[in-house]
């Protein structure tokens, strides 16, 4: 059966998946880049903004799982626009006319508004529904490859509190953000449903996988 996937998923120390103050011009609020500074480094990255040089090694191999054998991929409105942007008719996300996700996206929104095909095989689709309800309309678009959980962390934690997340990718990244969207709250207990497995980076970052027990 295809399975629902996290990968790249960035948090502080202190459990933060975004900052506070989240707006138009910060996209992740105080934090700033910080959070993903060891993404945009790597030779991955570089490739997808057509850009020569970055790293490679652990953080490169981790970066390079984010698309294959995914078919579809759900977010949250925060992830897909700033504050307001439910209000802003001519909003089609923060990536330009060709988003880096070349499938059907579901946004998750209480603001639903007819779907947006974009460049490169991206149409947005957005969905006031329940979990189960966003992952049962993407794999049936995803033609049976994976669905990814994109995010932020609300949406994340969501899908791990319904038990719908088969395999997870947290980078931990070591500074303190202190204040934002925290995306463990409420999950006591998670890792006795997972095989966890941890690997730190030159760069300072630990990459931590979460794998469904059996699969």
């Amino acid at each position: 059966m295809p399975l629902s996937r996290v990968h790249n998923f960035s948090v502080s120390l202190d459990g933060f998946g975004t900052g506070e103050g989240q707006s138009h011009e910060e996209p992740f609020g105080h934090a700033g880049e910080r959070l993903h500074e060891w993404m945009f480094a790597t030779r991955w990255w570089h490739e997808m903004t057509g850009r020569p040089g970055g790293t490679g090694g652990i953080d490169d191999a981790f970066a390079r799982k984010f698309a294959p054998g995914i078919g579809a991929e759900i977010m949250g409105a925060r992830k897909f626009g700033h504050p307001g942007w439910n209000e802003d008719p001519e909003w089609e996300g923060w990536w330009g006319p060709n988003p880096p996700f070349h499938t059907p996206v579901f946004v998750l929104t209480h603001h639903p508004r007819p779907s947006i095909e974009m460049e490169g095989g991206t149409t947005f689709h957005f969905l006031d529904a329940a979990p189960d309800k966003a992952l049962d309309a993407a794999r049936e678009a995803a033609g049976g490859q994976d669905v990814r959980i994109g995010g932020g962390p609300t949406v994340i934690r969501d899908f791990l509190t319904a038990g719908l997340i088969d395999h997870m990718h947290i980078v931990v990244v070591p500074i303190l953000l202190g204040r934002g969207v925290r995306l463990w709250d409420g999950l006591e207990g998670l890792e006795k449903h997972y095989q966890a497995e941890a690997i730190s980076s030159p760069s300072g970052v630990t990459h931590v996988t979460f794998t469904r027990a059996g699969l």
